[in-house]
């Protein structure tokens, strides 16, 4: 099979805003759960989001665009994905446990989950369910046609807004909590939804597997032209200026003056513009993915000694980077203080986050290659 060039751009870049992502964290999540000290965090903080939260759903997509449907048996795709995917996982949440927090009660808890203190893994938990789907629909998938895909796409595409429609009608009902069993505001009952059932009509058609049926559309259906490409730079502008703008208005909102503070129940609703399956996020993740199916250049220096082994490592890079992100925002934010108080004033926000992800990006990108070179255990521990 031809190598996708474009995947391993899309790919690198889409790591780089994991890092990006996780830098701007500090500046809007902190004290008893959410913490911005100045309005100046509040802009970058929206400014970053908006450039950079599409990151999970781009891998999706580009997961799917390759893997789906699938080209061998349900049992050998299983079998790869567990040394590609679960044994890595399990190496790292193992260091995660031990590096970070109580030891003894991490251990405990990744019976059930993952480790809170390495909240990221919480990706590969959602990856390995969309896996699951994968057998069970690829024999659809081979043989959907245009219209019929589309129809569902476009019933997903409508789950999206359902946060928003929780938000527009919620408080006229009875509130059931939500499906996970997590602490959490309770949520307006939708369609079938009650108290002693979660599971209503969208259930089963809503979350992350949009992303891998719009990897199929895309690669089926969607044209690789110069006008594609320009209807995802639309997309993608769209999906900044929605996140920005609903990020500062969730900001407006709090009561009380800067520094704003609250609990986590606060914090996750700042986070209600850029949930991964909002529609804001969706239009900037498949602009992006339009962007990048232009790009060529599989022939140069950059691509062969630098991109594509990044791109070779990237699961590994996914797993290691909290290890060298966390020190590395602790040491830009010791060196040149915080917000307009900072050493470099407004623009101290800025340059923390992108020196933070730029710095850690580097050291674990050739961290990821390395290991991931080292005979027979590189595998296992990078994917």
């Amino acid at each position: 099979m031809q190598r996708e060039v474009w995947l391993d751009f899309l790919r690198v870049t889409a790591c780089f805003m994991v890092l990006v992502v996780h830098s701007t964290e500090p500046f809007y999540l902190g004290g008893e759960g959410g913490l911005i000290l100045t309005p100046t965090d509040a802009f970058w903080v929206a400014v970053f989001e908006g450039l950079c939260r599409c990151c999970v759903p781009v891998f999706l997509i580009a997961s799917s665009y390759l893997q789906f449907p699938l080209h061998y048996p349900a049992g050998e795709f299983f079998k790869r994905r567990a040394v590609r995917i679960l044994v890595p996982m399990l190496i790292w949440t193992l260091v995660y446990a031990l590096a970070w927090g109580e030891p003894v009660q991490n251990l405990k808890g990744l019976l059930l989950n993952f480790n809170y203190a390495a909240g990221h893994l919480w990706f590969v938990y959602m990856l390995a369910g969309i896996y699951l789907l994968m057998p069970l629909l690829s024999p659809w998938a081979e043989k959907v046609s245009r219209r019929e895909l589309s129809i569902y796409l476009g019933i997903w595409v409508f789950t999206t807004f359902i946060p928003l429609i929780r938000s527009a009608v919620g408080g006229e009902a009875p509130l059931i909590q939500a499906a996970d069993g997590l602490p959490a505001a309770a949520l307006y009952p939708l369609w079938g939804e009650a108290s002693w059932n979660p599971f209503g009509t969208f259930y089963y058609v809503s979350g992350f597997v949009g992303y891998l049926l719009w990897g199929l559309y895309i690669r089926k259906f969607m044209e690789n032209t110069p006008r594609v490409a320009r209807l995802g730079w639309v997309m993608f502008l769209l999906g900044f200026l929605s996140i920005v703008s609903g990020l500062l208005f969730q900001f407006s909102e709090t009561p009380g003056g800067f520094p704003l503070s609250g609990s986590l129940a606060l914090a996750v609703h700042w986070e209600s513009p850029i949930l991964f399956c909002g529609f804001p996020v969706l239009l900037s993740a498949l602009g992006l993915v339009l962007v990048f199916r232009r790009i060529d250049g599989g022939e140069s220096f950059f691509y062969r000694r630098i991109v594509r082994p990044f791109s070779e490592a990237g699961y590994g890079m996914y797993l290691i980077h909290m290890l060298v992100l966390a020190p590395v925002v602790g040491f830009f934010r010791d060196w040149l203080g915080l917000g307009a108080d900072g050493v470099l004033g407004v623009w101290t926000t800025p340059v923390q986050i992108l020196a933070s992800a730029l710095c850690s990006f580097v050291v674990v990108g050739f961290a990821a290659v390395v290991l991931q070179r080292i005979p027979r255990l590189g595998k296992y521990l990078m994917g």
